[in-house]
C-alpha cells in the first residue's frame, strides 16, 4: 500500500534550509574518486585542498555540477579519520551538509529537540570571508552540517584553493558529443535503517527540523516474490530537501537493505538520486565514459498495461527501452529514471538519473521492475 501524505498545515518553520549544500563522500582515494566523477558523471573539479595548503591529514577535492556539490576527502596516511570511516564502510556519504540562513538558530532547536551535537557552532575564515558552521548527528555515522555561507565568496570553504577542471571536456561539448552537464541537482538522497528504526528516523526529522512525512511505501507495492523493504519519505516544506528512509522487512531472502547494512557496516546513505534535464543524453555520455547502469528487462517495455498507464512522454519507449530508462506517471505528471550499480567494490552506495515532468513521486510503478534488477546482481554476488 502506498500513501502520499497531505502537505502540513502553514505555520512557522522551526527549522528553514535552502537546500543541500554539499555531500561529503569519505574515499579510499580522493585523486582517483575525483577523476571517475569528472570522467563518468561529467562533473567540474573547482576546488582543492590538502598538504600543500597546510592540512597534513586529508587530500580533499570539491566537484560540481550546477548546484550539486560532492566533497571528496581521502586519507594520507593511516591515521587520519577518513581512513578509519573507509576501513569500516568503505566509499560513502558521511555528510550531508544542508544549507541554513541562520546556523546558531538551527543548531540550537536541533540539541533542544533531542539532536545529539556532533560540532558546536563556530566561524571558519579566511580573505574571501567567514562561513558559520555546525554539525549534529542523524542515522549511523552520518552528520548534518549546517552551514552558512552567506558571508563568503571563496571557491567552497576556507583553505580551500581554486583549482581547474580534471577532465577538459570542452572540445566534446563544442562538438555536441557530449551535453554540457549530465545533472543539474540532488534531487533526494536515500537513507537506510535497521529493521524497526525507520519510524524512529521519520519522527527524529519531524522532531529536529520540521520535516513532513510526504510518502510512505509498504506491502506489495514495495516487494519482490523473494525480498522486501518498507520507506518513508521526509522533506522540508518546500520539498527541496527530501529524504527516502528504507528499514528492510521480513522475507524470504536478504533484501537490498539488508545487503546494503551488511556491507556498509550499519546504516548510511544508500543512493543519491541527481536531476537531469535529458536524461537520454545524459546516461549516452555516461555509458561512454564507463558507467553501468542497471539492466531492464525487454518485457518491462512491451507489457501493454505500462503504455497505457503512462501515455505520451517525451522520449519514444524504444529509446529508454534501448537504455534500460523506466518511466512512471502519477497525478502530477511523470518521470524517467535510471539507477547505476554500485560505484565502488562494496555493494552499497549508488546513483539515480532522474528527469521530472511534473512528477512529486519517487516511481512507484517501477519499484518491482527495479528491485527485481537489484536482486539479480545481488544472485550474481551471492548476497540474495
Amino acid at each position: 500500500m502506498t500513501q502520499t501524505m497531505e502537505h502540513a498545515t502553514e505555520t512557522a518553520d522551526v527549522f528553514p534550509v535552502k537546500g543541500v549544500d554539499y555531500l561529503h563522500f569519505l574515499v579510499g582515494n580522493a585523486k582517483q574518486a575525483a577523476h571517475y566523477y569528472s570522467t563518468a558523471f561529467g562533473m567540474t573539479c573547482v576546488a582543492y585542498r590538502g598538504p600543500e595548503q597546510g592540512y597534513r591529514d586529508h587530500a580533499e577535492y570539491v566537484l560540481e555540477s550546477g548546484s550539486a556539490r560532492f566533497l571528496l576527502t581521502g586519507a594520507v596516511h593511516a591515521g587520519a579519520s577518513a581512513a578509519a570511516h573507509v576501513t569500516k564502510h568503505s566509499d560513502g556519504i558521511g555528510d550531508i551538509a544542508l544549507t541554513v540562513p541562520d546556523t546558531d538558530a538551527a543548531f540550537r532547536h536541533a540539541v533542544a529537540a533531542g539532536a545529539r551535537a556532533v560540532t558546536e557552532p563556530h566561524d571558519l575564515s579566511d580573505a574571501h570571508g567567514t562561513v558559520r558552521v555546525a554539525a549534529i548527528a542523524t542515522y549511523g555515522d552520518t552528520v548534518h552540517t549546517l552551514i552558512d555561507r552567506s558571508r563568503y565568496d571563496g571557491p567552497f570553504l576556507p583553505g580551500f584553493v581554486t583549482r581547474g577542471p580534471i577532465v577538459d571536456r570542452r572540445p566534446a561539448i563544442a562538438a555536441g558529443l557530449q551535453p554540457k552537464r549530465y545533472f543539474q541537482a540532488v534531487d533526494h538522497v536515500v537513507g537506510n535503517v535497521e529493521l524497526g528504526r525507520m519510524d524512529e528516523w521519520v519522527e527524529f526529522y519531524r522532531r529536529v527540523m520540521g520535516f513532513t512525512n510526504m510518502a510512505e511505501f509498504v506491502g506489495d507495492d514495495i516487494a519482490t516474490d523473494y525480498s522486501a523493504l518498507m520507506s518513508k519519505v521526509v522533506a522540508d516544506g518546500t520539498r527541496k530537501v527530501k529524504f527516502p528512509l528504507n528499514e528492510p522487512a521480513v522475507s524470504q531472502r536478504k533484501s537490498q537493505i539488508d545487503e546494503y547494512l551488511e556491507f556498509y557496516g550499519g546504516p548510511g546513505a544508500q543512493h543519491v538520486a541527481v536531476a537531469t534535464n535529458d536524461i537520454l543524453a545524459s546516461v549516452d555520455a555516461m555509458r561512454a565514459a564507463g558507467c553501468e547502469f542497471l539492466e531492464t528487462p525487454s518485457s518491462y517495455y512491451d507489457d501493454p498495461e505500462l503504455r497505457a498507464r503512462i501515455g505520451e512522454v517525451r522520449a519514444p519507449i524504444e529509446e529508454l527501452k534501448k537504455r534500460s530508462i523506466l518511466v512512471d506517471r502519477d497525478e502530477d505528471g511523470y518521470l524517467l529514471q535510471i539507477f547505476t550499480k554500485p560505484v565502488q567494490d562494496r555493494p552499497t552506495v549508488f546513483f539515480e538519473l532522474i528527469e521530472r515532468h511534473g512528477s512529486l513521486g519517487f516511481g512507484k510503478g517501477n519499484f518491482k521492475a527495479l528491485f527485481e534488477a537489484i536482486e539479480r546482481e545481488q544472485e550474481l554476488r551471492g548476497n540474495l
